[in-house]
């Protein structure tokens, strides 16, 4: 158990330096909700999804959709490590011509199942991939991340009622729980109490995890796997720090979702993550 806590955890330390670099090489970008879920990508691209970056369309193969798409660059960063793409690719961030949208899109970069728009509609994609697998029985599980700020979009319930009412207990949601969206608290915008309950009354399997510890989270993604049958969705929040992981972001609390990274604050923060 120390060797795998440790192995995942270098592996999200891993993401959380290349999702610098990589927003770094523009300058600007969604930083706080990008370094909250370096834990959970570095679970899933670990073995719990069954997936191979050498065949990238594997058929039946396990999905992967980021609803909350601003944080592209630590998806970019976790499919880079695996080696779906160059590491070098992850500099042209929202450059012209480049693969690596600053929201991720399937037409453009290798290893992302879902083009993610509008908020709260990679969720209902989501959904819709979990029920076509459902149909075609190829046995592959969906899983999806959405925000907690995300979590204040109607289309997000509607897809959670249609997922619940179809019975796609293939479908594994997380939702990054870090409490904090552009304008401030999702309490002080949104009013999102209650999030677990919500939820169950909404007929889904819930779990409530740390966010940051890998082996919460490798669990959690066994337990639902074991639910196979059992005819629900399953959604895990995790508990999470936007920003994790770098003093200046977690400091900035709100203010991290978007922000500039100049030259001399780029060192700094690669330094803190080596």
């Amino acid at each position: 158990m120390d060797e795998r806590r440790e192995f995942l955890e270098k592996k999200a330390q891993r993401i959380r330096y290349l999702t610098i670099d990589c927003i770094a090489s523009l300058g600007v970008g969604h930083v706080g909700g990008a370094l909250s879920i370096a834990e959970v990508l570095a679970v899933l691209y670990s073995g719990a999804m069954r997936v191979d970056p050498k065949v990238p369309k594997l058929e039946g193969r396990d999905r992967l959709v980021l609803s909350k798409g601003h944080a592209g660059p630590a998806l970019y960063a976790a499919l880079a490590n695996e080696g779906y793409f160059p590491l070098e690719e992850l500099h042209t961030l929202n450059q012209p011509g480049t693969h690596l949208p600053s929201h991720a899109d399937m037409r453009l970069t290798t290893g992302v199942d879902m083009t993610a728009g509008s908020l709260g509609q990679g969720f209902s994609c989501a959904v819709g991939i979990a029920a076509a697998s459902k149909l075609k029985g190829d046995g592959a599980t969906i899983f999806t991340l959405i925000g907690d700020g995300e979590s204040e979009e109607g289309t997000i319930w509607e897809a959670g009622m249609s997922a619940a009412h179809y019975r796609l207990d293939n479908l594994i949601a997380f939702t990054d729980y870090n409490k904090y969206q552009i304008d401030g608290t999702v309490q002080e915008v949104g009013g999102l109490t209650g999030l677990a309950d919500k939820w169950r009354a909404f007929g889904w399997t819930v779990l409530s995890v740390d966010g940051h510890d890998v082996i919460d989270i490798e669990n959690a993604v066994n337990f639902a796997k074991k639910q196979r049958n059992c005819g629900k969705p399953i959604m895990v929040i995790l508990d999470t720090v936007k920003g994790k992981g770098v003093a200046y972001a977690e400091q900035l609390k709100a203010g991290s979702h978007n922000f500039t990274i100049d030259s001399a604050l780029r060192e700094q923060i690669l330094e803190e993550l080596r």
